[in-house]
Formats: structure tokens, sequence, C-alpha cells
């Protein structure tokens, strides 16, 4: 890309020929002196665009359910694909998994497939849904890359049912959640809410935390590795 110089001695050669041969007729006078005439006004100067390097931050619900080690199988996948599929790129990958009474930073923002495979072997699963905990590590921990890579576009994928049943302050469980969910909205935080409850038993409760997001809610088919994949690349293709 490239755009008029102004004084900008970081010229773009290519763009100032195509820029100065429409005029080459006009200027007889000059071609007596020279095989081909640029002017100052023909002058381009290069743009660089800099590459935008995307964050992934994956929360997961750990709480026990029947379903939990397929959500983790698939996280896993899905972690591991992007951070291959990032090779030339200076994406990272993150997760953090909440249960009984805490969120846990199983794997800090990385872009090595090799700390991945060391930090995804063993994750703590079972107990309660402290979603809200969950809700509140994620924004300390994408604060905290927006100020040390002030360049990164971060994306937070939520894997919950949306029913959060432990709180960290004095409100009700769905109250606090939603709160920390609006301060990632405040925080410009893009998010998507992968729905983990079946649809028979489905109470609105990942769409309403969806909402408080300000973000799409995806009800999978089938929470395998590859469709998770595919769905976090179309969002950062958004």
């Amino acid at each position: 890309m490239a755009r008029p110089a102004h004084g900008s001695t970081d010229i773009a050669f290519d763009a100032t020929i195509r820029a100065a041969a429409p005029f080459q007729k006009f200027r007889g006078e000059h071609l007596k002196l020279v095989a081909f005439s640029i002017q100052k006004a023909d002058l381009q100067k290069k743009v660089r665009v800099k590459r935008t390097a995307n964050l992934v931050l994956f929360l997961v619900d750990a709480s026990w359910s029947m379903a939990v080690a397929e959500r983790m199988n698939a996280t896993k996948g899905a972690i591991l694909s992007l951070l291959t599929d990032a090779y030339q790129r200076r994406d990272r990958v993150g997760l953090i998994v909440f249960q009984k009474d805490r969120a846990t930073l199983i794997l800090s923002p990385t872009n090595s497939v090799q700390l991945a495979q060391r930090a995804l072997v063993d994750i703590p699963v079972g107990g309660k849904t402290p979603l809200s905990a969950g809700l509140l590590m994620s924004i300390d921990v994408l604060l905290r890359e927006k100020y040390t890579h002030p360049d990164i576009e971060p994306l937070l994928i939520v894997l919950t049912d949306g029913a959060g049943n432990v709180s960290i302050g004095p409100m009700a469980p769905q109250e606090e959640a939603y709160h920390f969910a609006e301060l990632l909205t405040n925080e410009k935080i893009k998010s998507i809410v992968i729905n983990m409850e079946h649809a028979a038993f489905d109470q609105g409760l990942a769409q309403d935390l969806a909402d408080h997001l300000e973000a799409p809610c995806y009800s999978l088919s089938e929470i395998k590795a590859e469709n998770l994949y595919n769905t976090v690349k179309r969002e950062i293709g958004r």
C-alpha cells in the first residue's frame, strides 16, 4: 500500500512509477534529459500495515457434569489446533477453568504448542460452578495482556451452561456473574458463549450470559475439537 509522500523519505518506488506514468506525455522537456520523468508530486510513501495478533482465552466450566470430559477434550484439541495454525503469526492462546469455589489459570497466554501440551495434561474437574470467579479472572488476564501487548485483539470463549451457583462476594451468584460480564463488555472485550446445556434442559441461562457480554451464543451440534476450532476461527475472521 502507498500514499502521497508529503516529504516522507520512505518512498514506495513501484507506486511512484505508477503515479508518474500517466503524465509522461506532458513532460516532453524533462524527458529530453531523463528516460522517465518523476516529479515531487509523484512521490508515494510506503504504508506499513502492522499485523494484529489474536489472543484467544478459553473460559471453561469444569464443574461436575456428564459432559465434562467431552468438554475438556474438545477445548484441548481446539487450543492445540489454534496454536498450530498460528505458527507464522503472533497469536496466543490461554485457558482458565472454574470449578468448586475458584477459577484456575491452567494455561497462561502462550504461542507455544509444547507449553500448552504440558499444561493441558491434568485439569481439575468437579464440584460447584463459580462462574463469576471465572469471569473475574478473565478480566484480570485480558486487561494485563492488553497492557503488555497493546496490539492484540482479545477474544474470550466461554463454555458453560450459564448457571453459576457460587459467589465471591455478597451478590447472588447469577447477579454477580452478570456484573462481571458487563465489566468485560465495558472493556470492549469481544466474547462468544458456547452453550453446554442439553437442549431438553436449557433454561436460557447461557443466552442470558451472552446478552450481558453482548456476545453471540452458540449451541454446537457436537462438542468436538473440530467444531469448536471452526467456530473460533469464524469469529476471529469477522
